[in-house]
């Protein structure tokens, strides 16, 4: 008999955890830089990329950057994981990524070769081409930040979930733990490039059919992060059973949600598509499952099927900060 998980442990784990609490600072600079009225971008309240109109579809810019202390520790797999980091920002929006930029900031010579080897990996292996950057050779601390530009013909947002919708969550299980500075899952060595983009292109296919409107990538912030921060962004609540999220065997369910993911999407979806989205998962072998539904509250709450708990109530509670207005 499967053990039930503890809800009020999951509970603590992920409203301490790094990963969440570090947005806090988000809505402050959201506040200050993102409503300025310039250009012609859509509204963004919590995209994981910038949406402009072009043409008959969709701009998408990303930027993000890597931890300092993950760079440090390990730069190969920083670098290389950086370029995934953006192309899954693009891609969970049901765009296509064109090409990348750079900024690398790094005096040692041996470093900067790491983390070079790493970007090159990363862009070969997820057929993207770097098109130009920047490097400061003097700094004293290294840093690594990198830019992506993509093309949509239909957008994924991250605050477009709407009561009565299902949350799916899309992860693939065959893979191992990642990064040892973060708490990680690759799912991502030992593929080929044809198998990544196989994966990755269920997004926009998905999104070109009219699917789903609605999907953010697990970010450092877990799966269940993800989920609150993507209810938060809609204005939302919503409602999750722990024992439906798909989870590998060899890691506990304490560490799974809060790892981030190589391969990882969260999405909204409405009950009578469900079957459809769920099947172009499966076909691409990806573990997609039904976890929970959205709700017309500012709670998110977890359960176990007998226990339940109040992960977040957003009536009091922020993780960005940023919400769609009323």
């Amino acid at each position: 008999m499967k053990k039930k998980c503890d809800v009020e442990k999951i509970k603590t784990i992920v409203r301490q955890y790094p990963g969440v609490t570090r947005k806090a600072p988000i809505e402050d600079v959201f506040e200050q830089l993102v409503p300025n009225g310039i250009g012609k971008q859509l509204p963004n309240y919590g995209d994981d990329s910038a949406v402009i109109p072009s043409g008959d579809g969709f701009l998408l810019l990303s930027a993000d950057g890597m931890m300092t202390n993950l760079l440090i520790n390990e730069p190969y797999a920083a670098a290389k994981a950086s370029i995934m980091v953006c192309v899954n920002d693009i891609y969970s929006m049901g765009g296509r990524p064109m090409a990348m930029v750079n900024v690398l900031a790094c005096n040692d010579k041996i470093m900067r070769k790491e983390i070079t080897r790493g970007l090159k990996k990363g862009c070969e292996k997820l057929q993207v081409p770097m098109v130009g950057g920047h490097l400061h050779p003097d700094t004293p601390t290294p840093s690594l930040s990198l830019a992506t530009l993509g093309f949509a013909k239909k957008v994924m947002r991250s605050h477009t979930a709407l009561e009565g919708q299902n949350i799916v969550v899309s992860v693939d299980l065959d893979g191992r733990p990642g990064c040892k500075t973060v708490m990680s899952w690759d799912a991502n060595s030992g593929k080929t490039s044809d198998q990544l983009q196989q994966r990755l292109n269920v997004l926009p296919e998905i999104a070109e059919k009219s699917l789903v409107t609605t999907c953010k990538d697990i970010s450092n912030a877990g799966l269940l992060g993800t989920i609150a921060i993507m209810m938060e962004n809609s204005g939302m609540g919503a409602v999750i059973n722990l024992d439906n999220i798909p989870k590998p065997r060899g890691i506990d369910f304490e560490k799974w949600v809060i790892c981030f993911q190589s391969y990882g999407f969260i999405l909204s979806v409405d009950p009578k598509l469900t079957p459809s989205v769920l099947s172009l998962f499966q076909k691409v072998n990806v573990a997609a499952s039904v976890v929970g539904q959205v709700k017309d509250t500012h709670h998110v709450v977890i359960n176990n099927g007998s226990e339940q708990a109040m992960l977040f109530d957003f009536n009091k509670d922020r993780i960005t900060g940023i919400s769609k207005p009323n």
